[in-house]
């Protein structure tokens, strides 16, 4: 007989049981609910965004004036020629675009190169829809109706307010 034959047999280990866990883990498994509604309830205590309300920078003074200038023009109600109203619009926003953009040569853009400068510096105006803007400086008799005129008036406005 050798001493490898008296040797006890060898004991295995038991395998480790997955299910049921400990009991630290129950604790934890019964806390998160409890931690999701807390934090839900406590949402009332977080400050409120306004919601769609976009909080508007100070204007600068050259847009301030602008807009100041915009408002002073006499608009052309009641059928009368719009064709110097329209060339005053012109001729503001050109003035605005050779200050803010001076390497641009905006300054000599007309028709739709003009408006399409314009919509890409603000899509939000939407000018190049307002094509009477370039042309109705031209035309003999150009007349507009009360909509366009306070249309054309808030495009430009919104323009002038925030473009890039």
């Amino acid at each position: 007989m050798s001493l490898l034959d008296q040797l006890q047999p060898m004991i295995l280990p038991e395998p480790v049981s997955v299910w049921p866990p400990a009991p630290g883990w129950w604790l934890l498994l019964a806390l998160i609910p409890l931690l999701g509604y807390g934090l839900w309830r406590a949402r009332v205590f977080l400050p409120k965004k306004a919601a769609g309300e976009a909080v508007e920078q100070p204007l600068d003074p050259l847009r301030q004036a602008a807009l100041i200038e915009l408002a002073q023009l006499p608009k052309p109600y009641d059928g009368a020629p719009a064709g110097a109203w329209l060339q005053q619009i012109n001729g503001l926003l050109k003035r605005l675009c050779r200050n803010d953009y001076p390497y641009s040569q905006s300054h000599t853009l007309n028709g739709r190169k003009w408006l399409a400068f314009l919509d890409n510096r603000c899509p939000a105006a939407g000018l190049t829809r307002w094509m009477i803007l370039v042309e109705g400086a031209y035309k003999p008799e150009c007349k507009l109706d009360d909509k366009a005129i306070n249309g054309l008036t808030q495009s430009v406005d919104t323009w002038i307010r925030k473009h890039v």
